[in-house]
This record gives structure tokens, C-alpha cells and sequence, in this order.
């Protein structure tokens, strides 16, 4: 269990408000958008992936206090590595096309070979 920012009383993960003091948790109602809020002075923005890549458009950058996009640019990234069978499904469904084509040429030639 996590605790409120505003109350500091123990709340459940997936709490949309605060049972206590009402304060919103997650945006627009939904369990899976985080508001992320900043502690003290300090602005989100100041410490945001988004705004050192310049790639933000949220309306009140750089002074935003809130944020639903917030990405801590202190995290650690995970590097996703694709297994070696997932990158070759992967790219045989995108040429599929391309396979099923130059299969039917193939097959048209020899045809016309063993005639």
C-alpha cells in the first residue's frame, strides 16, 4: 500500500481519490493514468524525459506542477531485447506478401522448367 501525497494516509494502489481528503490519484478516472505531482518547489518539468528532448506539448510546460506524462529522466531504462524467434516472426508477418509472392514465382518457373 502507498500513501496519499496530500494526507500521507495509506491508500490502495488502484484508488482512482483518496478516501480521505479526495484528492484525485489517477487522471480522468482511470486505474491505469498516474498524476504525477511535484514535492515541494521543485517542477516536474525540470526533471521530466519529455522536456530535456524538447518533445513535450503538455499546455502547462515548463511550469507544470501535475503531470499525466511525467517520465523521470533519473529512472532506469530497460533495454527490451527481442528474443531471437520473436525478431523473425516479426519479420516474417511484415514481408508475408513479399514471401507469398516470390513463392508462386518460384513455383511458376519450375513448372515451366519441367515441362
Amino acid at each position: 500500500m502507498s500513501n496519499c501525497p496530500r494526507c500521507q494516509q495509506p491508500i490502495k494502489p488502484q484508488a482512482i481519490t483518496c478516501p480521505h481528503c479526495r484528492l484525485v490519484l489517477k487522471a480522468h478516472g482511470h486505474p491505469g493514468i498516474p498524476v504525477h505531482r511535484a514535492t515541494g518547489e521543485a517542477l516536474l518539468c525540470d526533471s521530466c524525459v519529455y522536456h530535456a528532448d524538447d518533445t513535450c506539448n503538455y499546455p502547462q510546460r515548463p511550469h507544470a506542477r501535475e503531470c499525466t506524462l511525467y517520465q523521470d529522466i533519473n529512472a532506469p531504462k530497460m533495454e527490451v531485447k527481442p528474443q531471437p524467434n520473436q525478431s523473425f516472426q516479426f519479420w516474417f508477418k511484415r514481408n508475408l506478401l513479399w514471401i507469398l509472392l516470390l513463392t508462386l514465382l518460384l513455383i511458376s518457373f519450375l513448372i515451366t522448367i519441367l515441362q
